[in-house]
């Protein structure tokens, strides 16, 4: 099962009292849900998930914690209109963990993997329509260059583009491992057994399916605005281009004006409504990586809402 990436340091982090209202915008298979339902006594967790079985599985284990929640079957960007249409207006805590869950990667028909034959999919949402294969056999070379260079960093990024559109000029690509040798073919040796030359272009395709920049950049305004004075938002990102994103989002929201940034005291019309909880971002603790290899990369950052 799904073990939760830096649960300890994230619930800490949220700073939860009895009363809370909590929201947990990526509910997954329950593992922070469950920790922070512990925690509220008098509070209320309401917690967002788009998988269908990931529902199934957490409506039954949160039961048994207790009935202070609320499951809500909807994509995270939708939180506030879900939120506003149930009357509530100001939240405690937010908590974003953005990782794929193991059971989406270790499911093969889901398509997540490159270590696994399925066909491509790669749909967090399977009521969705677009999937990987339509993004692999339909983007022009250009736009899938574009995309595995923005969304997966990749050096090889035009070289693989233009060999998916030569081969599938003969035949649709239909499954993961076709794809994974025609990523192969297109990468040199020695780069490839540096690491998976399919990892950042998988990644690549699957932030596309699900619009998952997009769908952050939204969620995190949303959350930034209703979170109550003394409420904090926290984000657990599993590669650079989330971290950078939340990132530089919280340093505009919490960076003070040059001007006044020495002085010992900043004055009130300085100061800004947020303050960073985290000034280098925490990572998972030695134990935790060696048991949990997918924590390797994860990165909690918290901010506060002051004023």
């Amino acid at each position: 099962m799904h073990e939760s990436v830096l649960l300890e340091e994230a619930i800490a982090a949220l700073s939860i009292k009895e009363n809370s209202i909590i929201v947990d915008m990526t509910l997954g298979f329950g593992g922070h849900s469950s920790a922070i339902l512990k925690r509220i006594k008098r509070g209320f967790l309401y917690a967002f998930d788009q998988d269908e079985e990931a529902l199934t599985y957490s409506q039954k284990r949160l039961s048994q914690i207790g009935n202070r929640f609320e499951i809500i079957d909807s994509n995270f960007r939708y939180m506030k209109k879900e939120l506003t249409k149930r009357g509530v207006k100001h939240i405690d805590g937010f908590l974003f963990d953005l990782g794929v869950s193991s059971p989406q990667l270790d499911e093969e028909e889901r398509g997540f993997s490159y270590h696994q034959d399925a066909p491509l999919d790669m749909r967090m949402d399977r009521r969705r329509t677009k999937t990987a294969k339509e993004v692999v056999n339909t983007y022009s070379q250009e736009a899938l260059r574009n995309i595995f260079q923005m969304y997966g960093e990749s050096k090889f990024a035009n070289s693989i583009a233009k060999r998916i559109v030569e081969e599938r000029a003969h035949k649709e690509i239909e499954t993961t491992l076709e794809l994974v040798e025609i990523i192969k073919s297109a990468v040199p040796m020695k780069e490839r057994l540096k690491k998976h030359p399919a990892r950042q272009i998988f990644q690549a395709i699957r932030i596309e399916v699900n619009q998952e920049l997009e769908a952050l950049e939204e969620a995190l305004e949303d959350a930034l605005e209703m979170v109550t004075v003394g409420g904090r938002v926290a984000v657990i990102t599993f590669h650079s281009l989330e971290d950078r994103m939340v990132k530089k989002k919280f340093k505009e929201l919490s960076e003070v004006d040059a001007k006044v940034k020495g002085l010992p005291e900043i004055p009130f019309a300085y100061q800004k409504n947020f303050r960073i909880v985290t000034e280098k971002g925490i990572q998972a603790s030695e134990e935790e990586r060696t048991k949990n290899r997918r924590s390797r990369s994860a990165i909690l950052r918290v901010i506060e809402k002051v004023k």
